[in-house]
């Protein structure tokens, strides 16, 4: 490629990464395996070596991936502090040329030399530091300068002590010891099948499931979720310790939780043997590991080889490719999204893979089955890197006969009958029908109702119900729902039906920039909507734009500002908006409302929070102070409401009671809050 391609694929590249970690490190949903995720950064890292003058220090071959949620709301949550040593992240590779490289680059510096190998534990990296044999902070990789501090919720970990034990060797005053927080299977099974009866999307992997839990805001429910830690490395000032190992095996006479499995290896074929090893032993582990991690044993050594600007020179981690299994293609579905687009899914003979009966894996469009040469009845080679959704990777063609044949994609959409249409450069056929296919419409509402967007409380089922019922058309049908249509249904109780519509009211007064991504224009996600939020302020400036006032937005190019005009041409779109900001949809905010402040209507109100309700009760409690009111946790005579939920604290009952504090329910609250509108 010319120098003006090679900088428009570095710049391509860095958007797409970028996004890839957000989605990893703060959203905890990845949406591609990490095999996948490596192979752009590895061809990212090539062409800025071939091409240095497109050199960046922002690049994501420069930094570490955040975990460090940058939203004003987010960033409240949990106090930033800084790493007292920056904590950076390993180089990788699925390459054993390049670990013996590793080998021979060390060796230069010291031939006389050992290592030691340990497995790569699959989670969420952890800084803590202990002073005086007492836990005194927790602190998350973050950006590797400074991390959210999680020392709450890491106290409710059982496997990570809050004192030291005493040994023959004594424990420095202050050291700080990283390692791994994840989830054993066994505990995320039993969490994701808690979520999907509750109607919540389930993790994807357990790493997501790991990092999402540490950033729970109550440490309570952290204790619940069954996280475990393994430490891997102690760092400090003047530490007593020759090696690495040494230091290891002084903090596991301390009662940290150090791996079992680490080996001291001379050589490389002992490096080898032991990833031969546990390629093969780690699918019967309880928890994910995804690899193996290299280091220099000898301390001193590890000090003269330094650091790059990402990641130590003394150690280095093999990764290992993802698990695949070989069974047989029987049928391929061609299911319809909320955005039109027409995936084929793969009908499987079930095979056990990576812990899971798989039955069906993604094809992600007609290219795919072309490039594969994919035929009905073919036998295919299934994985599952990182855990994520199976797909097909390749076809075993010793095993295909002369009868089968390749599958016909459709040319008309496989709900509505429409045909199906294939824009300029785009791999997905879509069904151009957005307003009359039935899964689209669907599709929508559950965007519309999801817990970034408007987290309306009510599932897949809900809207299935309630739009073959045809109670709603749209999402802005379901703020014209009521009790009685509701009762009228199948399954439906007077308990029921108020807390669904109760969590219809409190969505009125969600922001708006999750307004915006809620409604669903097309290539406009969570980030693009906060950034044209915060630069036309309302949905009627961002209806008027003009195109080239839409890409002043720094998010914003030309394929988000065509979607964007093309949405607000629609007039369906438009009498669509009418009757959700009829409904009391915020469809404007001012700079209080982009620091989260709504309105005073609640000024100098103090209330207290008891019971369930039909959000989560973190967000009750910030609902009140985007009113203006202040959140206590136990009642006395400057409370100014209880507010109670299901099954209240009988105590804050009886003493609200006693000190004549007006008592209110879930319904009578956004009465109260709703009143200016």
């Amino acid at each position: 490629m010319d120098k003006k391609e090679a900088k428009r694929r570095i710049e391509e590249l860095r958007t797409a990464i970028s996004g890839h970690n957000r989605r990893y490190y703060v959203e905890n949903a990845p949406v591609i395996s990490d095999f996948e995720y490596d192979m752009l950064m590895q061809e990212l890292a090539a062409l800025e070596k071939k091409y240095p003058e497109y050199a960046s220090a922002d690049s994501p071959t420069m930094k570490v991936g955040s975990d460090i949620d940058t939203a004003p709301a987010a960033r409240k949550q949990f106090i930033q502090r800084r790493h007292r040593y920056p904590m950076l992240s390993l180089g990788n590779t699925y390459d054993m040329g390049e670990v013996n490289a590793f080998f021979n680059r060390v060796r230069e510096m010291e031939p006389d030399f050992t290592m030691s190998a340990e497995l790569k534990f699959d989670g969420t990296a952890i800084c803590l530091t202990y002073r005086n044999g007492e836990l005194a902070m927790a602190l998350t990789r973050g950006d590797g300068v400074e991390g959210d501090d999680v020392t709450d919720n890491v106290r409710k970990i059982g496997t990570i002590p809050g004192r030291l034990e005493h040994s023959e060797v004594p424990f420095p005053d202050e050291f700080e010891i990283r390692g791994e927080i994840y989830m054993p299977y066994k505990a995320f099974d039993r969490l994701n099948e808690e979520r999907e009866i509750d109607e919540e999307q389930p993790f994807a992997n357990p790493r997501n499931a790991a990092s999402g839990s540490l950033k729970l805001l109550d440490p309570e429910e952290v204790e619940k979720r069954g996280l475990e830690c393994t430490l891997y490395h102690m760092i400090g000032e003047n530490l007593p310790f020759r090696t690495h190992v040494e230091a290891l095996a002084a903090a596991k006479s301390w009662g940290l939780p150090i791996s079992e499995h680490i080996r001291l290896c001379r050589t490389m074929e002992e490096v080898d043997a032991y990833i031969t090893e546990w390629d093969s032993r780690r699918k019967f582990l309880p928890f994910a590991t995804d690899g193996i991690v290299i280091k220099v044993n000898e301390l001193d050594l590890q000090k003269r080889l330094g650091y790059t600007a990402k990641s130590p020179r003394w150690a280095t981690a093999f990764k290992f490719q993802a698990e695949r299994a070989l069974t047989r293609l029987l049928s391929i579905d061609y299911q319809v999204g909320r955005t039109g687009a027409v995936t084929p899914v793969a009908n499987l003979e079930p095979v056990q893979l990576s812990g899971t009966v798989v039955k069906r894996a993604s094809l992600h469009n007609a290219e795919q089955i072309r490039l594969l040469d994919i035929h009905i009845g073919d036998y295919v080679y299934v994985e599952k890197g990182g855990e994520i959704i199976p797909k097909i990777t390749g076809v075993e063609l010793s095993k295909r006969n002369s009868e089968i044949l390749p599958p016909d994609f459709p040319e008309y959409c496989p709900v509505c009958g429409t045909r199906l249409v294939r824009n300029e450069g785009e791999a997905k056929s879509f069904c151009p029908n957005s307003e009359g296919c039935p899964p689209q419409i669907k599709g929508a509402i559950l965007h519309f109702i999801g817990r970034k967007a408007m987290n309306i409380n009510a599932g897949e089922a809900t809207v299935n119900q309630l739009f073959d019922a045809g109670f709603i058309k749209d999402s802005a049908g379901l703020y014209y729902l009521t009790e009685d249509r509701l009762l009228a249904l199948e399954g439906w109780k007077e308990k029921s039906a108020k807390k669904f519509l109760s969590s219809i009211e409190a969505s009125k007064s969600v922001p708006f920039p999750r307004v915006l991504f809620a409604i669903g224009i097309r290539y406009v996600g969570e980030t693009t909507a906060k950034a044209i939020a915060a630069h036309f302020k309302s949905i009627d400036a961002l209806a008027s734009a003009t195109r080239e006032e839409l890409l002043e937005v720094d998010e914003v190019g030309e394929i988000i500002a065509d979607s964007v005009l093309g949405y607000f041409s629609d007039l369906g779109h438009l009498e669509f908006l009418l009757r959700l900001r009829e409904a009391g949809v915020k469809m404007e905010s001012g700079d209080s409302a982009v620091e989260g402040k709504v309105s005073d209507i609640l000024a100098g109100s103090s209330i207290v929070v008891s019971g369930n309700f039909s959000i989560p009760r973190e967000q009750m409690k910030k609902t009140i102070e985007a009113y203006g009111g202040k959140n206590t946790g136990s009642v006395s005579s400057k409370t100014d409401y209880l507010l109670a939920g299901e099954k209240p604290g009988p105590e804050k009952i009886k003493k609200a009671e006693k000190l004549g504090i007006k008592i209110i329910s879930e319904e009578e609250f956004y009465k109260i809050i709703n009143k200016e509108s």
